[in-house]
């Protein structure tokens, strides 16, 4: 279903709006994982820079395969230019110990990266996709946003997330009505370790419901245990057949012992529910 959030006039006035912004930076690299926000950003930073713009994809054990090769046929179609660079946040114990404020750390592990790129490139700025409802959240990240003088353009012209997806439908971006997709550390409970066989067995897990045909979902990971998140529509159809029984074998296969269902539904930052709540947190 098409966003009905302005007019095209009105549209195309944020998004030049966004690119002029964005075209006064002596070449920008954009961090690029292939979601919605940071096409957009890479998208409008292509228009605005040509050649000066470069997206930058992170490898990971924590960012799916499937989405690493999708976000190389997007920058494609918009005619990018990207490098894929490998990240090293494995290497840092605040990472792999999974505390409250990992996403840190694997933020500060991919600007690091990113800026190392920009320096050798000559591009004088790393832009990110953040937009305006993330500062609702709890979202360590953004302090590394701070720390590294990553830019934010989404956030810096006031465009939330419906209007995120406006903009890239009327760019003619192919995923503006993409499901949001957070990294595969965020499955995992605060305090346990992460693994890379661990995300893994994350990323087996949800491809297997994928193919399934459920697009929007989260499978939580408490060791043995999968804990299925996906809207509340669709619960009656994971406990009826055929689905009960294939999602059942598949998440057998992915390496979980034991399968559950989140009778909550679907939502973004679930495990942050078990943190002390603060006023302005939420995720």
């Amino acid at each position: 279903m098409k966003p009905e959030i302005a007019s095209q006039p009105r549209l195309e006035a944020s998004y030049r709006a966004l690119c002029d912004s964005i075209a006064q930076l002596d070449g920008a690299v954009v961090a690029f994982s292939g979601g919605v926000d940071s096409t957009l950003v890479l998208a409008a930073a292509h228009d605005a820079l040509g050649d000066r713009a470069l997206g930058v994809i992170g490898v990971s054990p924590s960012y799916p395969a499937a989405e690493r090769r999708a976000a190389r046929i997007l920058a494609g179609r918009i005619g990018a230019r990207f490098v894929e660079v490998e990240t090293d946040e494995f290497s840092c114990g605040d990472y792999t110990s999974n505390p409250p404020e990992r996403c840190f750390h694997c933020k500060d592990a991919l600007f690091r990266a990113a800026t190392r790129v920009a320096r050798e490139q000559g591009l004088a700025a790393v832009l990110e996709g953040s937009n305006l409802d993330d500062l609702g959240d709890y979202r360590p990240g953004l302090q590394a946003v701070q720390q590294h003088a990553v830019r934010s353009p989404l956030m810096d012209q006031g465009i939330g997330k419906e209007q995120v997806r406006a903009l890239a439908h009327h760019r003619g971006l192919d995923n503006w009505d993409k499901p949001a997709l957070a990294c595969l550390a965020s499955r995992v409970p605060y305090g346990q370790a992460i693994t890379p066989e661990r995300l893994a067995r994350i990323e087996r897990a949800e491809a297997c419901l994928r193919a399934l045909g459920i697009p929007q979902l989260r499978v939580r990971d408490h060791d043995e245990l999968a804990r299925i998140e996906v809207p509340p529509d669709l619960l009656a159809q994971l406990v009826a057949e055929p689905l009960r029984g294939q999602v059942l074998e598949g998440l057998k296969q992915a390496g979980y012992t034991w399968v559950s269902l989140d009778l909550r539904g679907y939502r973004t930052g679930a495990m942050n529910e078990a943190l002390p709540r603060e006023p302005g947190e939420g995720a």
